[in-house]
């Protein structure tokens, strides 16, 4: 902990959770309709599992809703590291709340909004969350992650960070372009710090847009070449991976710094066939 731009790293994966029945027929489920993964859910969870099982994980969170829960479970349980993870649900982390539009298609949510003379996703329904609401629940979860990181990095001996925390980044870069995106931005002297932890997140399409609209817009994400702004304001298709490093100086109260490095990845989803 020389200098004084110490600076602490973390890795954040976001995956949307596997299909569901009603995601094909394109019936909103917002919190109210609590829909399990349907059989090609499952198929998509184990093949995330799959894709990433060598990826070392400090943390792992979910929405506490049961499309997120099997998710998480049946990407974990192909995990070599990590099967054994307490898993901490958090309501933060559902699905935007869709009032009376929860249990009817997406054509019906339209059409509700075209007569409020209003489009989606900004329109809200009775009874449901508007954007800033939802953003308000992603922004109080992302700033209780961060406190929390950055209070166990400080509480932490940096005594085997060689192997421990070498080993978080090792594991990501076998998969992910790490050393592309990280290289120039952070490596000023050529060594930038450690991973201090690698944390997995599951949750929900519109959520997701939500968070990472404020990464973008409010905390100004850096997008890496291959990806557009509309394409990071998209919705994730299920089991989507997203995977950013957050950095943070030491000894300022600053919003940390974000990087994107990949967004809405299916690479995984090559051998997976759609049953129902």
């Amino acid at each position: 902990m020389e200098g004084s731009a110490a600076m602490t790293r973390f890795a954040l994966m976001i995956v949307r959770h596997g299909q569901t029945r009603l995601n094909k027929e394109k019936i909103i489920q917002g919190q109210g309709v609590d829909e399990p993964l349907s059989e090609t859910g499952f198929k998509q969870a184990a093949a995330a599992g799959i894709f990433l099982n060598n990826v070392k994980f400090t943390h792992v969170f979910s929405s506490d809703l049961t499309r997120t829960k099997q998710t998480v479970y049946g990407i974990l349980e192909k995990s070599k590291f990590c099967q054994d993870m307490t898993i901490k649900y958090d309501s933060r982390l559902r699905e935007r709340k869709y009032g009376v539009a929860e249990g009817k298609g997406l054509s019906e949510l339209r059409a509700m909004a075209k007569a409020a003379g209003e489009e989606i996703p900004g329109y809200t329904p009775p009874g449901g969350e508007t954007l800033d609401q939802v953003k308000m629940r992603g922004t109080d979860f992302f700033e209780f992650l961060c406190q929390l990181i950055l209070k166990e990095a400080d509480q932490k001996e940096p005594i085997s960070s060689e192997t421990s925390s070498n080993s978080l980044e090792t594991s990501l870069a076998e998969i992910f372009p790490l050393e592309k995106n990280c290289a120039s931005k952070f490596n000023s002297d050529s060594s930038a710090p450690e991973l201090v932890a690698s944390v997995l997140v599951v949750s929900h399409g519109a959520y997701m847009r939500s968070l990472f609209n404020y990464f973008l817009t409010d905390l100004k994400c850096s997008l890496p070449a291959t990806v557009s702004t509309s394409e990071f304001t998209s919705v994730s298709p299920n089991t989507g991976i997203s995977l950013f490093i957050i950095n943070f100086e030491e000894g300022r109260e600053v919003k940390p710094t974000i990087q994107c490095i990949c967004m809405n990845l299916q690479d995984h989803l090559n051998g997976v066939t759609e049953t129902c």
